[in-house]
């Protein structure tokens, strides 16, 4: 693992301390790499009425667009994991659900690049590297809608 990318998995689970999940006690927390080094974090954000939950993802991809940078985003990671005392744990890595690879894909549209998605585990020890394109072939995208 490059010390870009472990630095971009720290931030992940660093923002997925302050999940605010007491439904499903699975805290999440994603990180975003901008074209300029610099990274936007986002955790998950649970509501009782369960579909007005927030995923991490689009919670720091939401933050990239209200700061104008949508179109920077080149790589994220994503880690998560049940809650122990504030602070996810486990080993299995966790992967963007299919809404999140909807969302990430509009972002890898915008910014022109097939976005490299970091998949890690709550400790940080198992990490997988994918890109968009393979985790949501065949997207639904603007060019659906006449839009390129």
């Amino acid at each position: 693992m490059t010390d870009q990318t472990r630095r971009l998995v720290d931030a992940a689970r660093d923002a997925a301390c302050f999940a605010h999940a007491p439904y499903s006690g699975f805290g999440v927390g994603a990180a975003l790499l901008l074209d300029d080094g610099s990274i936007i974090t986002g955790c998950n954000f649970e509501n009782a009425s369960y579909g007005l939950t927030l995923c991490a993802e689009t919670v720091a991809l939401a933050t990239a667009n209200a700061q104008g940078k949508l179109r920077a985003v080149r790589e994220i990671a994503v880690i998560g994991g049940p809650l122990v005392n504030g602070t996810p744990k486990g080993h299995d890595p966790v992967r963007p659900c299919g809404r999140c690879r909807q969302v990430i894909n509009e972002a890898a549209g915008l910014s022109g690049h097939d976005i490299v998605i970091h998949c890690a585990g709550a400790e940080g020890d198992t990490v997988e590297q994918h890109h968009i394109s393979t985790l949501l072939p065949y997207a639904f995208g603007p060019a659906d809608l006449g839009l390129s």
